[in-house]
């Protein structure tokens, strides 16, 4: 629990940080006093449970949709290994397969960390969004959360691939643990760098509250990009990178650990041909 409650700081920092327009005024440190010194120590758990309702449905789908595409990739290609490029290629479709599951739970951790946010809790964002704008309205930012999840996937398995390739050869159990810990950490850093950007603007899309008959000014992925970097410059794109890598890149290599860990069990149990 003390562990998902630091990745809950780290989640709310880094959405603060991604809403703020303009210059940005505090840092992770900065933007953690302010939230405490103005809004209390209770804040920093709000939005808490959408991330642990998702957690474990993400997880699934993510692997799942990794097994699926790169069984299906090497099939289409005739290829018996897979390579860098169907690496990248499977990683980019799992993440893509993955980001319709988050967008609802994604949005309304937005709508309630967002500083100005009124909601009672997550089942009052749910009924609110689909009572003025329907069922649809939980799934605003979906573009910009696949182009999200398209790099993060892709750049997290290709390096995963690149990385393993690159270390020496396995000779036992703990080296091989090792190996993986590396690897996925290694991938979920790559992963954070290439998308960053897009957590920026999905943070912006699904933050906003919409006026009737007024055009949202972050809309659509590439074209927010772009205001964004005319507007705040480049490094802008980048904001709330810190507290996000700082759960990613470790996150990364735990997740790896422990899904090698228990398809090994499965295997192990199973039988031929898993094993």
């Amino acid at each position: 629990m003390a562990t998902e409650q630091k990745k809950q700081i780290k989640r709310l920092v880094k959405t603060r940080m991604q809403l703020e327009t303009g210059k940005t005024q505090h840092g992770l440190v900065g933007t953690l006093r302010a939230i405490i010194k103005e809004e209390g120590v209770g804040r920093l758990y709000r939005g808490l449970v959408p991330p642990l309702l998702l957690e474990a449905p993400k997880r699934a789908v993510k692997f799942a949709a990794n097994d699926f595409w790169g069984k299906t990739y090497l099939s289409a290609t005739g290829e018996s290994k897979m390579t860098q490029k169907l690496s990248v290629l499977t990683g980019c479709s799992a993440g893509a397969t993955e980001s319709f599951v988050v967008v609802p739970f994604e949005l309304v951790k937005i709508k309630l960390q967002d500083k100005t946010s009124t909601f009672k809790g997550p089942m009052d964002v749910v009924k609110q969004v689909i009572a003025k704008e329907g069922m649809l309205g939980l799934y605003a930012g979906m573009e910009s959360t696949f182009w999200r999840h398209v790099y993060w996937n892709g750049g997290y398995f290709g390096c995963i691939f690149q990385v393993k390739s690159m270390l020496p050869k396995p000779e036992t159990p703990q080296a091989q643990l090792m190996n993986n810990f590396i690897s996925g950490a290694v991938g979920g850093f790559a992963g954070t760098v290439l998308n960053t950007p897009f957590d920026v603007v999905k943070s912006r899309i699904q933050g906003a509250t919409k006026i009737p008959g007024v055009a949202p000014k972050y809309n659509w992925t590439y074209p927010a990009l772009a205001t964004i970097i005319r507007e705040e410059g480049v490094a802008a794109l980048y904001k709330g990178f810190v507290p996000k890598v700082l759960r990613l890149a470790p996150g990364g290599g735990v997740l790896l650990l422990v899904v090698e860990f228990t398809l090994g069990i499965f295997r192990q149990v199973l039988g031929p041909p898993y094993i």
